[in-house]
Parts: structure tokens; sequence; C-alpha cells
């Protein structure tokens, strides 16, 4: 490996602590990510020349640190800036942080101040990809199918708008803290699931994607270890990532949970999550991983419990109404007691908003009516389907089922 891969990797591994790190001097995540920045540049001037250190992370964090210290100098109101953060000048800063626990509480921080409210879902989403996962906005850009322009902007106005509402570089206590960790959550979730199944393009599960969702609820998981919820969503993302290796096949097309080879679910994920369900709470992360659990410890697909998980679904339908969930309870209950107790239940939800252009309702109806046996009005509906799915994979697996029931 050259030295300028070693640098981009440890930065890509160390930026996150080193923007929280800064931000703290500086309070302003944009500037502490611009202070980063020259940081890694400094690394890739010297580096070469000098060797790689012995601590590089620290390194880095002094540099960036020593600027941002730099950048407070000139300001006429530096004394003050100072003395809020409790440093004290130095002409060259400590070669790493002296108390390990500080970098821990700024990069808790960092994510609560990624996650505000304040910003929308899609620029929490990218910036939380950027400041704490380390991506490049071509890579964000190439994971949702967006334009870089698009991101970008999205980033730059994340940014101003935090800049803007003067939200203070602190975790909240109180409501407000519960109010922030749920929406920190959802974007954790949010990414995990658009890399587990992608809305649209031409693959179906974007691995990259969600290892650094699953890395995100890790770090989470180990900076607040009294917040069930937070274990309930690491359970949640083990376990649902010990299945992506078994989800498609060779060519990349898509293959059903009652035809995955179980032998591919990686069962140290699968472990990994079950120690983390033990630690969840009842809220709908939780439920979600305990429903999780129960495919995960069937040995074969005929072995799963399906009483257990429709009532789940219906635990999590009276914590987060939604008609998604309730189709989701509708597959459950299909496999407990019938296709036609849970056609009548899919058939109340087709006048829902939410529902329109969803495209697994129709797709979990056709599934309903050819176990039934009514194979024309299957078809009609995997063909409906198709055309509502933006990813090209789930396409011709819609497809194909259409035509298997036309041949039926």
């Amino acid at each position: 490996m050259t030295a300028s891969e070693t640098i981009e990797a440890v930065f890509r591994i160390e930026s996150a602590r080193i923007i929280a790190g800064v931000t703290r001097i500086v309070r302003d995540v944009g500037i502490a990510e611009e202070l980063a920045q020259d940081a890694l540049v400094a690394a890739l001037e010297q580096w070469p020349e000098s060797g790689v250190p012995d601590k590089p992370g620290a390194w880095l964090m002094a540099t960036a640190k020593h600027r941002a210290i730099d950048l407070v100098r000139r300001k006429e109101t530096y004394a003050r800036k100072l003395a809020e953060v409790g440093r004290t000048l130095e002409d060259v800063p400590p070669p790493e942080p002296a108390e390990a626990d500080d970098i821990d509480d700024d990069l808790l921080r960092l994510i609560f101040t990624a996650c505000h409210p304040v910003l929308s879902t899609e620029g929490r989403i990218a910036l939380t990809l950027r400041l704490l996962g380390g991506l490049t906005t071509e890579e964000i850009a190439r994971a949702f199918l967006t334009s870089e322009p698009t991101v970008a902007q999205r980033i730059v106005r994340a940014k101003r708008a935090l800049a803007k509402a003067g939200v203070p570089f602190e975790v909240p206590y109180g409501e407000d803290r519960a109010t922030r960790l749920s929406s920190v959550l959802e974007v954790i979730y949010l990414v995990f699931n658009e890399g587990y199944s992608a809305t649209a393009g031409d693959d179906l599960v974007r691995p990259a994607l969600c290892e650094d969702a699953l890395r995100l609820a890790r770090v989470l998981a180990g900076l607040m270890p009294e917040e069930p919820e937070v274990h309930g969503l690491a359970a949640l993302l083990e376990i649902q990532a010990s299945r992506i290796a078994a989800r498609t096949g060779p060519d990349g097309e898509p293959v059903l949970l009652a035809d995955q080879n179980r032998a591919k679910w990686n069962r140290l994920l699968i472990r990994r999550g079950i120690e983390a369900l033990r630690h969840a709470g009842t809220g709908p992360y939780s439920v979600q991983a305990a429903i999780a659990a129960c495919h995960a410890q069937a040995v074969r697909y005929e072995d799963t419990d399906w009483t257990t998980i429709a009532a789940l679904y219906g635990r999590l339908v009276t914590l987060t109404p939604s008609p998604v969930v309730e189709l989701n309870r509708a597959v459950a209950v299909s496999m407990a007691e019938g296709p036609a107790a849970a056609l009548a239940i899919v058939d109340t939800l087709s006048d829902a908003p939410a529902m329109k252009n969803y495209h697994l309702l129709p797709s979990v109806r056709g599934d309903l009516l050819e176990r039934l046996g009514r194979l024309d009005e299957a078809r009609a509906e995997y063909e409906r389907a198709a055309a509502l799915t933006r990813n090209e994979r789930e396409k011709q697996l819609l497809l194909a089922r259409a035509a298997r029931s036309n041949s039926g």
C-alpha cells in the first residue's frame, strides 16, 4: 500500500472522530470538516517524505485541532471561545486526546448534530454519510442513484441550516433527547434499508451501504449502552445483514426468503444480533429485531414460527400504525392462518394513500391470489407491481411470477 493509500484509509477510519473533536472547538460542523480536510492535505504533503507516524490518527487529530486553535486565535472573540471549550493554548497540541471518553462524547455530539430534526430527511442522510460514514459526495450519489451536484447541494444546505439555526454541539437531555434519538435511529435505519433493498437501479442489494449503517449502529450502541432502542436497532441490522449473501443469486437476481440457502447466512452476525436483542426494549426497532430473530433461528423455512411473527407484527402495528406494517402482518398471517385470512387484511389497505404507488401491495396480493388458485387475478397483480417498482431486479422477478401464473 502506498503512502497516499494509507493516508486515505486512515482518514476514512478517523475522519468522524477528527471532525467531532474539531467541532467542539469551532462549534461549526462545516468549518470542522474543512479543517479535517486540511489535515488530510498536510498528511499527503508530509507523510510520503517523513513516513507514516506510529499513531496516524492522533497525528491527523492534532494537526486539525492545531489549525482549529489558530482559527479561533485569529478571531476577536478567541478568548471567550477558548474558555467555553476549556482548552489551554499551546504551540503544539497534544499528540492524542488526553481523555478517550472526550472523543466518544464528541462523536456522540456529532451524531446528534448531523441528524438534527431541523434538517430534511435527505439532508440528514447525506450529512450523516459524509461526516460519520466517511463517504465522498460521489459515493453517496452512486449509492442513492442521485446526481453528485444534488448530493453536494444537500450537504451544503444541511450545514447552512445547522449554522443558521444555531444548533448547539451537544447531546440533548430529557424529552428533547428522546425526540432527537428517534431522528438518529431513523437515519441509520433508512440508510441500511436502502442498501438492503434498493428502491431503484439495477442492483437489489448494495452491501456497502448496509455496512456503513451497521457500523454507525454499533458505534451508537457503544456510546449509548443504556438506551434499549439503540440496542434494538443494532440487533435488527445485525440479523438482517446476516442474510445479505443469500438474498441474491449468481447473476444478482433476487432469491425469496423461502428459497434462500440458509447455510449462507452469517452465523456470527446472527449471534451478535441475538446478544444485542438481550439488551433491547419494547420499542419498534426492538420488535422488528425480535421478528428478524424468529427467522434467523429457524433452521428451515418450514420451521419458521409464523404465529409468533404475526403476533409481533400485531404489536408493531400498535406502536407504529402504518399500512406498510399491516401489509407485513398480512404476510405473516398468510403463513400462520392461510392466504384467505391474509387477503381480507390486504384488501382493506388498497385505499390507503401511502399504498397507491407501493409495488409490494400488488406483489403480496398476487402471491395470495396465486396460492388461492386465482391465477388470472394473480398475474394482473404481478404485472401491476412490476410496473410500479423502480428496481430492475424486482421487476424481472415480478414479471417472471406473472408468466408462471399465466402458464399455471
